[in-house]
């Protein structure tokens, strides 16, 4: 450090013949970019040079991002009915629905807490709330309330009778003997829990392939817009900062 721009210019090269996207290479000069800046050193990124090789690997591999799949209401079911009556099943259930109603993106998701789970009790009516301690808007940790259906309540409350005592994650893995994890599950097995149960529910293998982490949250999103809901409501579920951002997650529901 400082890097010098010839150097950045043999990494994008590298990290273009690597398989990577251009989204994702743009993401690790970005990063790259804001090291530099922390530490009050001169941004490499902004060399004409390095700029000249940016457009050089968009011209080699485009600009477009796959957008993820989206699981709306109507997959959401058939993936439930996927589901059987084992620890794993009601843990799956409780993953799917709650990712469903909350907009969680995979990170939120797998940070929700048991500690934060709220019931409260109104003309002898339950309902349930998770508070999102932390989100990608909200690096301050404020926090979130968010809030659940009747059916998601249900099956979060089936599987936190399942959890020991002392539990702190909700969202937790579980080993081929059924036995549960203190330790959350990693964002990156997410997409492998709903494509494992969309296998189960027969969907089409060309579906399956576009289904990642994000996908309950597309599909929720686009359910929204198309009952009606207004951009600014579905970017305050979703806490989106950015109303270019929402419209890429629900233009699949308006093609």
């Amino acid at each position: 450090m400082p890097a010098e721009p010839h150097l950045v210019m043999q990494y994008i090269c590298q990290l273009t013949g690597s398989g990577r996207s251009s989204a994702s290479i743009r993401r690790a000069l970005y990063g790259l970019s804001a090291i530099h800046k922390l530490n009050r050193f001169d941004d490499p990124t902004k060399d004409p040079d390095v700029a000249l090789e940016m457009r050089r690997m968009h011209r080699k591999l485009g600009r477009s991002s796959n957008q993820a799949g989206s699981i709306n209401a109507d997959t959401l079911d058939r993936l439930l009915l996927a589901t059987d009556d084992s620890i794993r099943g009601i843990r799956d259930r409780a993953l799917l629905l709650v990712a469903y109603d909350t907009l969680c993106r995979r990170s939120e998701l797998v940070s929700l807490q048991v500690k934060d789970v709220k019931t409260n009790i109104k003309n002898e009516i339950k309902t349930s709330s998770i508070l999102l301690r932390k989100s990608k808007t909200d690096q301050d940790s404020t926090g979130k309330w968010l809030h659940l259906s009747q059916r998601a309540r249900l099956a979060l409350v089936e599987w936190m009778k399942e959890l020991p005592e002392g539990q702190e994650y909700l969202m937790v893995g579980i080993d081929r003997g059924a036995r549960i994890s203190r330790s959350s599950l990693s964002s990156g097995q997410v997409h492998r829990i709903y494509k494992r149960i969309a296998r189960n529910a027969g969907l089409d293998e060309l579906v399956i392939e576009g289904i990642s982490g994000h996908s309950m949250r597309v599909g929720a999103a686009q359910d929204l817009l198309n009952s009606g809901a207004s951009m600014p409501i579905i970017m305050q579920r979703g806490r989106w900062s950015k109303t270019d951002t929402v419209m890429r997650y629900v233009e699949q529901s308006t093609a």
